[in-house]
């Protein structure tokens, strides 16, 4: 059994993605970061840095946090959705942290900027435009691909739970990206998505 602390948020969502997608037996500790849940002490001895997600893993005893970290544990956990080959695993881990390292942060920035009542021109310009980059980035890979590294894998399931915000950004850059488009779509229509996308705190 794994405990997974989530939150309704991309990160929260990308591993609720991986445990439902690999068949794993797991549970949901909802930590509300609204009211501050995430820094009581007990929490915080699960995930020092304070954030969202984090998983306990009751069978190997092993705790983390971190959803990039968490996601290639529970790849090598199952055996899915990691890459078959050596050269296949090096492609999902890179992009894996492309997303970890760039898309989820821009977009977290971005959306940020964007909600703020006394506006800040420059940081929400900054934001807004690497986002639309890393689109662009994202659109021209999965050109001619079903999914990100080829097969389907952990690189998708951290990336779609950020980019299908996509809509929500105001943004005509974003939702012009026809391919990133075609597979939000594909991703959601997997029967495993649909269901952790629609878990929410109760």
């Amino acid at each position: 059994m794994i405990t997974a602390y989530l939150w309704g948020t991309p990160n929260g969502y990308k591993v609720a993605i991986a445990l439902e997608e690999m068949g794993l037996d797991y549970e949901i500790n909802w930590v509300n970061i609204g009211t501050g849940q995430q820094h009581d002490p007990a929490y915080l001895k699960i995930a020092p840095n304070g954030k969202i997600p984090a998983i306990v893993d009751h069978e190997t005893g092993i705790s983390l946090m971190e959803s990039g970290a968490i996601l290639q544990y529970l790849a090598e956990k199952s055996g899915k959705f990691r890459g078959e080959t050596p050269q296949d695993r090096w492609k999902v881990t890179q992009w894996l942290h492309w997303q970890m390292g760039g898309l989820g942060p821009m977009m977290g920035q971005a959306n940020h900027f964007r909600g703020l009542k006394e506006k800040v021109p420059y940081g929400e310009t900054r934001y807004k435009n690497e986002t639309a980059r890393l689109f662009g980035v994202l659109d021209k890979q999965l050109e001619g691909r079903d999914y990100i590294a080829g097969e389907y894998s952990i690189a998708d399931m951290a990336t779609v739970a950020w980019a299908g915000m996509a809509p929500m950004m105001e943004d005509d850059r974003l939702t012009t990206c026809n391919n990133v488009m075609a597979w939000i779509a594909r991703n959601v229509a997997r029967p495993a998505t649909a269901h952790a996308i629609s878990l929410s705190p109760s």
